[in-house]
């Protein structure tokens, strides 16, 4: 794990877990595994027996998948 904040754009949580040559934070970790999961048992099987830098495509096609949300604006002040 190179890398010092999450892979997702915008997200400024601590990296937690490699995602191929990347790093993602825990959040985004569990996302990312239940969408593995969704691709089938196989993917386990196969991801597993991939390098790092095999397995960027398949983060790359996950993290198109990610709705980046917007920061909550500052809220005006109490009166």
């Amino acid at each position: 794990m190179h890398d010092l904040t999450c892979l997702i754009k915008g997200c400024q949580a601590r990296v937690y877990a490699p995602a191929g040559t990347h790093s993602i934070c825990r959040e985004h970790f569990l996302n990312y595994l239940t969408w593995r999961r969704r691709k089938g048992p196989q993917m386990f099987m196969k991801y597993a027996g991939m390098t790092m830098e095999e397995r960027d495509p398949y983060v790359a096609e996950w993290a198109n998948t990610i709705r980046v949300e917007e920061a909550p604006a500052a809220s005006a002040p109490m009166p």
